[in-house]
């Protein structure tokens, strides 16, 4: 397999021997050191072989000095190869350009398609995209991926719910969700308002109702606060009903915090490096510079090439490295004690509704142990503990 490639490489030729003692002339060569291979023998004084193309002058020598004559009846190899190739070099040249065209315009821009949107939500997103450089003629491999299209549209379009982005070939294709007017309230069936959770009953806002409980009163939860039954006995009525009542609740938090951490931050500076990348390749493009971060994060993004309506496995790769930085943060023992209270009264924030607030804390356990503070909580909460129950038939 060695001698194949290389006899490809260096050339070779074919050549038909004629004459007496064409057994003698084989040997000769062999003797000057000529390389040959194949040797059919025609007749008695004919024979075929191949030797190399830089043996060709040697080879003129060896017949001069016998009886045989020699016709180059073949060739083949590399330097034949090149030959016929400048030979031909105008087809190869518009062979290469018809491909570098082909190429280029598989990975180009060349329709965006808006569907489901009104003539002027479609004139704002495509005057959005134009901005980020989602245009025709534009390359698909330099553009963001279709994630953070969509993300940017919904975030810049007030008018809009939701936008799908997706790249077909060269097309993209925008599926729009515009935000409609708000439907009528629905109706709404009749039902009491039960107690939620136990409580001290602090305010009362009833809409519509018959209330059955006061201010200061203790309820327990699935106890009926406001009766969708109205009316004295024998003429009663079933509504809807409606209100917001507000009781004093109780919720208990525990949050340890270590004293001593460690931790990465960015700090906005980064690079960028592109690579154009295959299974066994990667060539770099842009940005040659490693980065002289001490610590950083690598992002990657990655586009395929295609061919017209193929994809390649080949790739336009982007590396960004986004340096970090290492901070040590200490607290001491005050100051983790009003951050673990600060995270405590965060957290239970996140658990109540927009009206509700926290009347008073309590704090009924605080410890260092092992590098950390732990620390329990009681906290007065005042929120609408009315929650809808239907009225079932024999209520």
């Amino acid at each position: 397999m060695k001698n194949k490639w290389l006899n490809f490489f260096y050339g070779s030729v074919k050549l038909k021997v004629q004459g007496r003692g064409v057994e003698r002339f084989i040997n000769a060569c062999l003797r000057n050191g000529i390389y040959i291979w194949s040797v059919r023998k025609q007749s008695e004084n004919t024979a075929t072989f191949f030797i190399l193309l830089k043996d060709v002058p040697r080879m003129r020598t060896v017949v001069r000095k016998s009886e045989c004559k020699i016709f180059f009846i073949g060739r083949s190899g590399f330097p034949f190869l090149v030959k016929r190739t400048i030979k031909n070099s105008g087809f190869v040249i518009g062979l290469l350009l018809f491909f570098t065209v082909v190429f280029l315009l598989s990975n180009m821009v060349w329709d965006m398609r808006v569907q489901g949107a009104k003539p002027e939500t479609e004139y704002r997103i495509l005057k959005e995209l134009k901005q980020m450089g989602v245009e025709r003629g534009a390359f698909q491999f330099l553009l963001a991926p279709p994630e953070t299209i969509q993300q940017k549209l919904t975030e810049r379009i007030e008018t809009i719910t939701w936008v799908g982005v997706e790249l077909k070939g060269t097309t993209f294709y925008f599926q729009v969700v515009e935000k409609k007017k708000p439907k009528e309230p629905e109706k709404i069936p009749v039902r009491h308002l039960v107690a939620k959770k136990k409580a001290v009953i602090t305010n009362m806002f009833v809409e519509e109702g018959q209330p059955l409980v006061s201010v200061h009163d203790y309820v327990t939860k699935g106890q009926v606060l406001v009766s969708g039954i109205i009316g004295t006995e024998g003429k009663t009525k079933l509504v809807p009903a409606r209100g917001k009542i507000f009781g004093e609740t109780w919720y208990k938090s525990s949050v340890v915090l270590p004293l001593n951490a460690v931790f990465h931050v960015f700090t906005g500076k980064y690079i960028e490096k592109d690579y154009i990348t295959g299974k066994f390749f990667s060539i770099p493009v842009k940005g040659f510079k490693n980065p002289q971060f001490k610590h950083y994060k690598i992002e990657k993004q990655k586009k395929a090439f295609r061919f017209w309506r193929w994809e390649l496995p080949i790739f336009y790769e982007r590396v960004i490295y986004r340096e970090t930085e290492e901070v040590k943060r200490t607290y001491s023992w005050n100051e983790a004690f009003q951050k673990a209270k600060e995270i405590a009264r965060n957290e239970l924030k996140t658990k109540l509704e927009e009206d509700a607030s926290i009347k008073g804390e309590k704090v009924l356990h605080a410890v260092r142990e092992n590098g950390k503070v732990k620390v329990e909580i009681h906290y007065q909460v005042i929120e609408n503990i009315a929650i809808p129950q239907p009225i079932v038939q024999g209520d």
